[in-house]
């Protein structure tokens, strides 16, 4: 017996989905032909292959349909459901199951409930006449060996002739209805149009007409799930039943470039409202994606508002993880017995459950070995035998497969990812056969969407170099050396293609891969040079972090800089000074800074890369508060021309900008170029002067330009720019700049501009009502826990510009002298001139003096103005 699927939670959430949907068909306000209302009839459980899902589907199938079947330790569904119609249906290629045959299933399926399905069985015939001149449904049912395992397939041609036959007598027809063509058609579609004699023939199903006049192809056969479902709608209370559609193996038809069986499939369960489908697939459903409009007929999360992420009541999108102990011990239990006893003793068990990981593969593999040695032996083998059992078992594997396939998979246990040309490459071959080959093996993991669709489970990888060295054509130290360097030149190429077409997710994983063999084969860093400046220049950081040396995943831990030993190499250093980088996002810009001035002092970078963490120590420095040491180091990146030298650059006038140096900012910036995001640069300069417009519009062209170069990280980063800058303005338009702003920072981790649109709330809500000091002093937590003096800084000078807006000097002077904890010398020393000149009050002598453009009086006119057209702006909405 397969017990993969011994999943009570899993087996919870179909109970709880099947009494959740009996319970609606059931409420009087339910209405089966509302064709609007959002869907809750779908539960979805997805992982990788080899996980259980199949088992998992059959056995909910099995204990659905009584008789004592499935997993015993599931409990039974509560009696208020009623019966319940399981259907299983295999989606998946080999299975060869059309959608023709999905439909005809559901109606077998419900046969056993003893009544005709009239509207569907009318619209059914005339369609099965169109497409199957000549033969019979009954013979075609009787033949069909998938409709054969089906008890009540047999009673449905007998059940759409009485249907049939019913019909033609309410409408007064002599005999039966035939084939529904011709004239005969139109007398029914007529009769049915009828008032009279449609409500004595079928009721209130008014779509039924014209589903009949439709072409009865297979897109109009996918329409007949709604006759099917107000047939099922129409049977007494105690005639019905809750139908339950178990869709397996869903990837052969979802995710796929042409979603045109998932389109049919998703109509199914659209037009079912009364019925639940359980679909298992390695892929989490997309139908809540509003991206998906005009692929599939309904998409987004008020469509399916349980299937989006997050979902708070009763989600109904599971992942199936790796099986828990326990899971793996009732399968280990119940696979082998002697005398309804376990054959396995328990130090074996527990040995074997210890070394799976929760892999239903594992296990399997594990039992196999066992029943091997035990009948080799004529006894149980000691736990000692598997100790080290799974090298034996790849060894056993490698058996299995042939020479060029065993190249293959040494190649690719090198790789946490790969695709067919990439495992081609690596293992040295001239043709892809090999690689297909070894990709349709069980023990390869498939994931469609992802950048390389094929990898092998950790605990594959992790032994297959142990195997490899008993194997008979085992490879030597430089055979595994050479496959690296193959591997490594593959991922450049991949790279290469990834940087021209703009694909960052591609970009991230040859970078990932690249340096993970790099170090551990101590290569050259060759294309990772051009890679780590790719990975930087667009200011989206995801994390780059290599496991320790040896391990098999990608994922783990931060890596760390030795200064010597045989893991000090230039790949270290560089995976040490990326992931800091990337890091400095989530942790205090003082622990980055830290780390890069190891990786400096290392010196195991070359000369073309010591620019990259030379220029990020300075912007810690900056955001630390250190502007000369942060001038020192900008300048030297600056100096030395390097790729950086334009951010460096930008990044001596953002210093200068700090100080208020604004001429000089002005006069420099035009020479920054794209590069040097001059525009950026601009609109930090003009929203300083009070000019709001100018700043809006600097920040807009950065962002565009950002974006038509595919640089979504920092077109991102111009948007809370541009958020910020408007919200010192119109209430309006800067609400729609930050959500605007919010909408392009999903999914990403830049720190600074997440605490620069929060900051933007707070001028978007100065003057408008109490409680706006509380919400910024928890941005200068965030900020200072993080590092981030200017945005510290910034939401200060937010609370002065709300006090000057309400006219409350006490409340002003207040904000002045928290303000007053961001200025350093002259550093922020005109965000606390400005406090002075918004008001038209004169700053304290002993405060350094900012240079402004267009000097002092015009720039106070300009944020008075701001000030005042608040105040209008709050005494025409009332706030």
């Amino acid at each position: 017996m397969d017990v993969f699927a011994d999943r009570e939670n899993e087996w919870a959430a179909v109970a709880r989905s099947i009494t959740a949907r009996a319970a609606e068909a059931r409420d009087p306000a339910f209405d089966v032909e509302d064709l609007e209302s959002p869907r809750r009839n779908v539960l979805t459980f997805y992982g990788v292959g080899g996980i259980g899902k199949t088992s998992l589907s059959r056995q909910i199938a099995e204990h659905l349909a009584g008789d004592d079947h499935g997993p015993r330790q599931w409990p039974p569904l509560d009696p208020s459901v009623g019966p319940v119609i399981p259907v299983r249906l295999d989606l998946s290629t080999q299975a060869g199951l059309g959608f023709e045959s999905v439909m005809l299933a559901l109606r077998v399926a419900v046969a056993s409930l003893g009544r005709p399905m009239t509207a569907f069985d009318l619209a059914f015939h005339r369609y099965w006449a169109h497409n199957h001149p000549g033969e019979p449904l009954e013979e075609y049912l009787r033949r069909n060996t998938f409709f054969s395992r089906f008890s009540t397939s047999l009673s449905v041609p007998e059940q759409m002739r009485s249907a049939l036959a019913d019909t033609a007598q309410a409408l007064m027809m002599p005999g039966t209805l035939g084939v529904l063509v011709g004239q005969t058609l139109k007398t029914v579609v007529r009769s049915l149009r009828d008032h009279r004699l449609r409500s004595r023939a079928l009721g209130g199903c008014r779509r039924l007409p014209d589903l009949l006049e439709a072409e009865p192809d297979l897109d109009t056969l996918s329409y007949y799930a709604h006759l099917l479902a107000w047939d099922l709608s129409q049977l007494p209370a105690e005639r019905s039943a809750t139908l339950v559609v178990l869709l397996d193996t869903f990837e052969d038809i979802g995710d796929r470039t042409h979603r045109d069986a998932e389109r049919l499939v998703q109509r199914l369960a659209w037009l079912m409202p009364n019925a639940l489908f359980v679909i298992t697939g390695r892929n989490r459903l997309q139908w809540d994606d509003d991206r998906l409009e005009g692929q599939l007929d309904w998409v987004g999360t008020r469509c399916w508002p349980l299937l989006a992420p997050g979902a708070e009541q009763d989600p109904r999108q599971h992942r199936i993880g790796y099986l828990s102990a326990e899971d793996a011990e009732r399968y280990l239990c119940r696979r082998l017995t002697l005398d309804e006893q376990p054959l396995m003793d328990e130090q074996t068990r527990h040995l074997i459950i210890a070394r799976s990981h929760g892999l239903p593969l594992y296990l399997d593999l594990a039992v196999m070995r066992f029943l091997d040695l035990y009948h080799q032996q004529g006894t149980a083998p000691a736990a000692a035998k598997f100790n080290h059992d799974f090298p034996a078992l790849v060894a056993r594997t490698f058996r299995d497969l042939t020479a060029p396939e065993r190249q293959v998979l040494r190649a690719v246990s090198l790789l946490d990812a790969f695709s067919i040309p990439l495992a081609r490459a690596a293992a040295g071959h001239d043709r892809d056969a090999p690689a297909m080959q070894l990709a349709e093996r069980p023990f390869i993991e498939h994931q469609p969407a992802a950048p390389w669709p094929y990898y092998l489970h950790n605990l594959v990888r992790s032994a297959i170099r142990d195997a490899d060295s008993t194997a008979e054509d085992r490879w030597s130290p430089a055979d595994w050396q050479r496959t690296a360097a193959r591997a490594f030149a593959a991922l450049g190429t991949e790279y290469s293609a990834a940087r021209a077409d703009g694909d960052r997710r591609k970009l991230l994983g040859c970078l990932h891969q690249g340096l993970r063999l790099a170090r551990d084969f101590n290569l050259g860093l060759d294309w990772l040079v051009d890679a780590a400046y790719a990975y930087v220049e667009d200011f989206v950081w995801e994390p780059v972090e290599l496991p320790p040396a040896g391990a098999p995943s990608a994922g783990g831990t931060p890596a760390v800089i030795p200064h010597s030993g045989p893991a000090a190499n230039p790949p270290t250093a560089l995976a040490a000074a990326l992931s800091a980088i990337a890091r400095r996002q989530r942790q205090h810009r003082q622990l980055t800074a830290d780390t890069l001035r190891d990786v400096l002092a290392s010196g195991l970078l070359p000369e073309s890369l010591n620019d990259l963490p030379a220029y990020f120590l300075a912007e810690c420095d900056r955001d630390l508060g250190r502007l000369q040491e942060s001038m020192d180091g900008m300048r030297r990146v600056a100096a030395a021309g390097g790729r950086l030298a334009p951010d460096a650059s930008r990044g001596m006038l953002h210093l200068a900008r700090r100080l208020g140096h604004f001429p000089d900012v002005l006069t420099a910036a035009a020479a920054l170029g794209r590069r040097g995001r001059k525009h950026r640069t601009l609109g930090d300069v003009w929203w300083s002067q009070g000019n709001i417009t100018r700043a809006c519009a600097s920040y807009a062209q950065g962002r565009d330009d950002a974006e038509q170069q595919g640089q979504h990280g920092e077109a991102a980063l111009s948007q809370a720019c541009l958020a910020f800058a408007a919200a010192f303005q119109d209430r309006a338009r800067a609400q729609e700049q930050i959500q605007r702003a919010e909408d392009m920072l999903t999914g990403g981790d830049a720190r600074w501009a997440q605490l620069q649109v929060r900051n933007a709330r707070l001028l978007r809500d100065a003057g408008a009502g109490p409680g706006l000091a509380d919400r910024a002093a928890a941005v200068v937590r965030e900020a200072e826990a993080n590092g981030l003096t200017s945005s510290a800084a910034y939401a200060r000078f937010a609370v002065c510009f709300d006090a000057a807006i309400t006219d409350s000097p006490q409340q002003l002077e207040s904000a002045r002298q928290g303000l007053l904890l961001s200025v350093q010398g002259a550093e922020f020393a005109y965000l606390l001139e400005l406090s002075y000149l918004m008001t038209g009050h004169r700053p304290p002598e002993d405060l350094p003096r900012a240079h402004w453009i267009d000097g002092v009086q015009e720039t106070g006119a300009r944020w008075r103005r701001l000030i005042d057209d608040r105040r209008a702006q709050l005494a025409t909405t009332g706030d």
